[in-house]
């Protein structure tokens, strides 16, 4: 059984270091700074033959009242709650703090199931905080050092004895609720049924959030998945690290990740942020759809262009989400102006969908739904090579190519070689010749065609006479 262990503790014990051993992955930032994590990261850890959910958190401290520092202790609060197996760590080195005894009452009172973890335990100088933490009442501390990978061993014991006890009360609660008398029932789905051709229940669709800082990026993570799962605030720049939140929405399995607000590069000048704008970067080359958030109050800057030229030339689909439209009067003119502003600074991305909402309130909700899953399947579009020259024939007709130093360009055939982004092969007499200017009419030109408006379209020129000339391959072209 895959049980959620969770890692707690103090700011700067070395947290973030232990899960991303455990998952093999850099994720999560690690920086000497504390207080680098803020929101709770969920990822797959590993240790040999057994594999869990593991929740990073951020570092647990005293605080009262809507401050930050508040918000945060809530997300671990959440974590502990949530989760089977509680590591709590403490650095060895420096020994147990104040605000580890006061951690160390909460865990105790919650009634979980807590180990206490000594990390940094390398050499001697860990000795006398291994022992002193004995005063938490949380039993031995295990010898850890999550920088080398040592005392990994005996988290596996902890965790494999976890996930025996939790599999043994899952079967018997099973038992229990079914009763020994009732016959063990196989439905069989038919895979022509409506649910298979609607959804892929095995296909997910991993959707990142990106734009400046103080968009309304969490906000909207949270609306969509209806809980406080990322912290959100007045205050710019919160999120650092790139959460992925898996989330249900009309059977579909939809991977959300939410990202740091991306700056100018001029203005970005701190070690910590360069590092979460590098994560949220890394989260559009993992991600299938994009959506940029613009603020309504402030639409179209100039950082705004960058990011969707950004998402255009890493081929990935983008829709356009107009956040904070609640604080809009003259909501109509608007529309129009922000249409007339996007055809006009995005011609690449020509007809991409363009969505007001709000995250706060959760209007239009339904509305960014449609438009993700109409460039999705405009992302994937596969269109049969017959009809792709049938558009190229109709196209040369209406605007032949150019003559280049008096010698007239042929366009001999078009096909497509891919999707995710669609692409397409032109084969042409002198593919150097060819104007970029005629490459791009047919690229707009596919877009009306064939209404794929909005996603990303390659277009590769080569050389070569057509490959099918009546009906039969004539040379392999390389």
């Amino acid at each position: 059984m895959k049980i959620t262990v969770a890692i707690v503790g103090r700011p700067n014990v070395g947290k973030s270091t232990l899960f991303n051993r455990l998952v093999g992955k850099r994720l999560a930032l690690v920086d000497d700074t504390p207080g680098v994590t803020r929101d709770r990261r969920e990822g797959d850890g590993r240790i040999g033959d057994l594999e869990f959910t593991l929740v990073d958190t951020a570092g647990y401290e005293q605080a009262r009242g809507d401050s930050l520092e508040s918000r945060m202790r809530r997300q671990t609060e959440t974590a502990i709650s949530e989760a089977d197996v509680i590591l709590f760590m403490i650095d060895a080195r420096a020994g147990i703090t104040p605000l580890d005894q006061a951690f160390g009452a909460l865990l105790r009172k919650s009634g979980a199931q807590v180990y206490l973890v000594g990390n940094k335990a390398e050499g001697r100088a860990a000795e006398a905080g291994l022992l002193d933490a004995f005063s938490l009442g949380l039993g031995e501390a295990i010898a850890l050092s999550a920088e080398h990978g040592t005392g990994i061993g005996e988290l596996y014991d902890i965790i494999a004895g976890a996930a025996r006890n939790a599999a043994q009360r899952e079967e018997e609660a099973r038992a229990d609720a079914a009763g020994d008398f009732l016959p063990l029932i196989n439905v069989d789905v038919e895979p022509g049924s409506e649910t298979f051709e609607r959804w892929n229940p095995n296909r997910h669709l991993n959707v990142a959030i990106i734009g400046r800082p103080n968009a309304g990026k969490s906000t909207l993570v949270n609306r969509l998945v209806g809980e406080e799962r990322v912290l959100t605030g007045p205050e710019a720049g919160i999120t650092r690290d790139s959460i992925m939140v898996e989330w249900e929405y009309e059977g579909r399995t939809i991977n959300l990740v939410d990202t740091a607000g991306i700056r100018r590069r001029a203005r970005v000048r701190q070690k910590l942020e360069k590092l979460a704008v590098a994560d949220a970067l890394r989260s559009i080359q993992y991600a299938e759809i994009v959506v940029l958030m613009l603020d309504a109050t402030q639409p179209f800057e100039k950082q705004d262009l960058q990011l969707a030229d950004l998402v255009e030339r890493e081929g990935r689909a983008l829709v356009i989400a107009v956040n904070k439209w609640d604080l809009v009067r003259d909501r109509k003119q608007r529309l129009e102006k922000l249409r007339e502003a996007c055809d006009r600074l995005l011609p690449q991305l020509r007809g991409i969908p363009l969505v007001t909402l709000s995250g706060l309130t959760g209007k239009n909700i339904p509305s960014l739904m449609k438009s993700i899953f109409e460039i999705e399947r405009n992302w994937n579009i596969r269109i049969p090579t017959s009809k792709v020259n049938r558009f190229l024939s109709l196209m040369v007709q209406a605007h032949p190519p150019p003559a280049v130093s008096g010698r007239r360009l042929k366009l001999r055939y078009m096909t497509q070689i891919k999707s995710r982004p669609p692409t397409f092969v032109l084969f042409c007499s002198r593919p150097d010749a060819l104007p970029t200017a005629y490459v791009r009419y047919l690229v707009n030109g596919m877009r009306e065609h064939f209404s794929i408006a909005g996603t990303p379209i390659r277009l590769w020129v080569r050389g070569g006479d057509n490959p099918y000339h009546d009906g039969r391959p004539k040379r392999k072209l390389g």
